[in-house]
Parts: structure tokens; C-alpha cells; sequence
């Protein structure tokens, strides 16, 4: 058995603005609900206030708290220790190579990423007769428990219908009496990713328990792509499937607008970066590589009408074209890169330019210091950036660690602070001390872009306007991305959409 942890008493009250004492009472009046709320709101103590509330009528005993791994060690912990009206909960962190003993602490939160679901509910997979995986649960120690509440935060982790995560959630969640999920970007990546997370929360009952209809009802197949489905519209289809959508969801989502908040506004720049011609050279060759297959692949064009120099694909030839329009590349069979210099290591890449380092080069000089947060794409990125400035700090997966670098952070003590979206998009409070965002190479998944900006454009920021700078190197895919998934773009995202915007480009180029 290991020691329970309880947590110190906090001389700060938690004192809920309208809008959060609104989401509070929904919570605790709604036993199923999906709670929409910006990263900053408050969703975390939200969260508490209503299960503390519950818990003191004696109609609430446990709570599993599912979140990605960096909220488990550095937010769920520190909001309860930070506030007097959660200082009696405990809690213990179900991760690592103690997590057997920490499942037998008698507490009140049991926390755990969604990679750790496997062991807790004993998950195993099996092939169907049908062909397809399926999976079994022994739940005899998790039951033995005695839980009762379920919170995702971040419930966009189960959007994804089929996966073993989904089948694993289908076969549990009949067991939570209450089931709450939080997250601040439910569609950002299309509204087709809400039915997975509606049906984690409601087994079925808004949606129907299969995509197949929940597709029918409200989307049209595109008529000449197989794998792409388009809301119905009013306009086209006499049906507004957007509309549709939110109203059938109302009873269960609530969304916290944050009217009397002070969070600041994000004004998006641009930082335009000119390729040297050498490089814009060996960008043209991948690029006429990737509207090539592109083309094979909308056309259906035999294999041999198209003659791929670089990529095996469109995605890949994507992925090379977004690097090199970063500064560097990881070559592969077949891939030209005479001329060009390669750098040895775990994984060799090749230098192709250093535009857009100079260009940061001459942001960093113009900050005079002040705290810069970076985001990159690409780990020869993070490499480089470190071969310039050496002693730069960034998140890795040490939680110790990250914990030290955010209080460093927001005290002012860190002029450039490097991250990687996927790695920080969630989880992190580095909002008091900066009102400056840089990304280096961007990201067409909108859902990480908003994420990330949102680390540092929440309340508690001291100024009223956080500024995002986009490093766009002109002529590339990176003015494409920057169109699609910025704060400013369409905010489809996904690939296709990228894909098609390309397309589009490409017949512009064209004329």
C-alpha cells in the first residue's frame, strides 16, 4: 500500500465568475454532460466545485479522472491543492511503475491518461470471426473500487469510432453514474469527430450507437472522393446539418463563453521568409512530385502516368514539403540532395536553408528579451534552433522537470521557450509572463494549433492582446496551412482539406 497523498491546505478561495458557477450547476444537475470551455476557463476547478458539491449530498463517492499525461502530474494536482474549497480531496496519479500499489489508496480522484486504460481495465484484444479486432475486459479490479463519476479531460482523445479505445470506453461506461467531459476544441478537426464523443458520454442516446447513420443523417457523400464526407447545407441540400448538429447537442453540451473573462485576444502575424534559390529549386522537384500524385490519386490515373521522384505518396510528398520549407529534410531512397550538406546523427536529415532561423534570429533580437514561446513541427527543427542557441530550454516528457520550466517560465525568468504541440498542447498555464507566441513550422491539425497559442492566450494573462507570429516561408505549402488552421483560417481541419486547398493552388499556379 502506498501512502495516500493529502493536500496541503491553500489560503486561496475559489471564487467562480458567472459563467463558471453556471457550468458548476449544470454539472452537478446533468449527469451526463460535455462541458465547452476555452483553455484557461477554469474547467478543471469547474469540474471539482460539482463533484465536491455532490460528493457533501452523498450521492457521489469516487471520480476517475481521465486526462493526457502532462494535466495528471501538473494540473488536476495543483488546482486541488491550490483552492480551500477542494483542500479534503485526495488523490493518486495511476501511472508509472508504482501504479499496482497507488490502485489500492482508499481517494477521492484516481488519475490516469488514456494510455494507462488498458491496464486498468484489463483490456486484451482478440481477432473477430469477422477479421476485425476486438477486445475483452476484466473488471473485477477496477469495480472492486467503487467509482461512480467519470471526467475526460479532453474528451477529443475518443473521437475516433473503431479503435480499441472506443470499444474499451463502450464496454465501461455503463458503470459511471455520472460521466462529464471537458474539452475546448470539440470539432476542431471537422464536426464528423463529435460522434465518438458524444457517444462516450451518452452510449448512443443523441446520436445512435453507429456512424453510418449519424454520417447519413447529417453529411453527403463528396461525389468524387470516396473517404470525404461534406455537411449538408440549406442552401444545397434543403438541410442544415450544422445546425442540426448543435441543436440535437444542446441538451448535453454546455458551452462557457467566458463574457466577463479577461482573456486577451490573439492577433495573428506574419513573418515572411524568402527561400534562397537553391532551395526553392529542390522544393519545386517535391512539390511537382506531390500535385503528381495528387492528381493519380483524384484521377485514377494509371500508375504509370505518374513517375513519383521523392515520395511514395501524397502525404509523404507533403510531409518533405513542409520540412524543406522549414530549412532542413530527412531524405529518403531515391531523394536528391546533391549539393546539399548532411548532418549526421540518430537520424541524419539535410541542411537546405537557414531562412527561417535568420528570420527568428531577427524576431529574438527585437524581443530584447522578453519571454517568447516557439512551437516547432519537426525534430530537426528543435535540433537546429539548438545548434544556435544552445542553452535554450524545452518540454520533454519529465514531468519534474516541466514543472520546474513553467514556474520558470512565468516568472519572467525564460526568454525563449521551445515546445512541441503535441507535447504541450494541453495540460500547461504559461500565461503570466508573456504575450508572445512564435511558430516556427506550422501544423495543419487546428486542434494542436489552438491548443498550443492557448497555453499563453488564457485568463491571467497580464495583457490584453497575445501576439502569434507564423514563420511562412513564401512560395510553399506553409501559405496554405496558414490559410486553413490559423486563428485567422478556416479552421477546417485535416489533411484532405489541406489537400485541397493544394489542388486549387496548384491550378492557379497554372494559368
Amino acid at each position: 500500500m502506498t501512502e495516500m497523498r493529502l493536500l496541503q491546505r491553500s489560503a486561496q478561495p475559489w471564487k467562480p465568475d458567472e459563467e463558471q458557477f453556471g457550468a458548476v450547476k449544470r454539472l452537478i444537475e446533468n449527469a451526463v454532460q460535455a462541458l465547452l470551455l476555452d483553455p484557461g476557463a477554469g474547467k478543471t476547478s469547474i469540474s471539482l466545485a460539482a463533484f465536491v458539491h455532490l460528493k457533501k449530498k452523498g450521492v457521489a463517492q469516487k471520480a476517475l479522472v481521465i486526462a493526457p499525461l502532462r494535466p495528471c502530474y501538473l494540473v488536476w494536482p495543483a488546482e486541488v491543492d491550490k483552492w480551500q474549497q477542494f483542500e479534503h480531496l485526495t488523490y493518486t496519479v495511476l501511472h508509472g511503475n508504482d501504479k499496482e500499489l497507488r490502485l489500492e489508496d482508499d481517494v477521492d480522484l484516481y488519475i490516469i491518461n488514456p494510455e494507462g486504460l488498458n491496464w486498468l481495465f484489463g483490456v486484451e484484444t482478440f481477432t473477430k470471426k469477422s477479421g476485425k479486432k476486438g477486445v475483452r475486459l476484466n473488471l473485477e479490479r477496477f469495480l472492486k473500487i467503487g467509482i461512480d463519476t467519470l471526467i475526460v479531460d479532453e474528451l477529443t482523445k475518443f473521437a475516433e469510432i473503431g479503435s480499441n479505445r472506443s470499444q474499451m470506453m463502450d464496454a465501461v461506461i455503463q458503470f459511471f453514474q455520472r460521466r462529464w467531459g471537458l474539452t475546448g476544441s470539440p470539432a476542431a478537426n471537422g464536426l464528423m469527430k463529435l460522434f465518438g464523443q458524444i457517444r462516450t458520454l451518452d452510449e448512443g442516446s443523441t446520436f445512435g450507437r453507429f456512424i453510418t447513420n449519424f454520417r447519413t443523417k447529417f453529411f453527403k457523400q463528396h461525389p468524387f472522393k470516396a473517404f470525404q464526407w461534406d455537411i449538408k447545407t440549406l442552401e444545397k441540400d434543403g438541410f442544415d446539418g450544422e445546425k442540426a448538429i448543435y441543436e440535437a447537442i444542446k441538451p448535453l453540451a454546455y458551452r462557457v463563453e467566458m463574457k466577463n473573462s479577461k482573456t486577451p485576444v490573439g492577433i495573428p502575424l506574419r513573418v515572411d521568409v524568402e527561400m534562397p534559390e537553391k532551395a526553392k529549386k529542390l522544393y519545386k522537384m517535391v512539390e511537382d512530385d506531390m500535385f503528381a500524385l495528387l492528381d493519380f490519386k483524384e484521377t485514377g490515373k494509371k500508375r504509370k502516368d505518374v513517375i513519383p521522384i521523392t515520395a511514395a505518396n501524397a502525404g509523404v510528398a507533403l510531409g518533405k514539403c513542409r520540412q524543406i520549407a522549414s530549412g532542413a529534410v530527412y531524405p529518403d531512397k531515391g531523394f536528391d540532395v546533391k549539393g546539399f550538406t548532411t548532418v549526421s546523427g540518430s537520424r541524419p536529415y539535410v541542411m537546405v536553408h537557414d531562412a527561417k532561423m535568420d528570420a527568428l534570429a531577427e524576431r529574438l533580437d527585437e524581443m530584447q528579451g522578453q519571454p517568447y514561446l516557439l512551437g516547432y513541427e519537426f525534430q530537426h527543427d528543435l535540433d537546429r534552433i539548438l545548434k544556435r542557441w544552445p542553452k535554450t530550454p524545452y518540454f520533454t516528457s519529465d514531468m519534474a522537470e516541466a514543472k520546474k520550466l513553467e514556474a520558470k517560465w512565468n516568472a519572467g525568468d525564460v526568454p525563449l521557450l521551445l515546445g512541441h504541440p503535441q507535447s504541450i498542447g494541453h495540460g500547461l498555464n504559461l500565461q503570466q509572463s508573456s504575450r508572445h507566441v512564435g511558430w516556427f513550422s506550422q501544423t495543419w491539425d487546428y486542434e494542436l494549433y489552438d491548443q498550443f497559442i492557448r497555453r499563453v492566450m488564457r485568463r491571467g494573462n497580464p495583457f490584453s492582446k497575445v501576439y502569434i507570429d507564423h514563420f511562412i516561408t513564401l512560395g510553399t505549402v506553409d501559405e496554405l496551412i496558414y490559410q486553413v488552421s490559423s486563428i485567422k483560417g478556416t479552421k477546417a481541419g485535416g489533411q484532405q482539406r489541406l489537400f485541397d486547398a493544394l489542388k486549387v493552388e496548384k491550378r492557379r499556379r497554372s494559368k
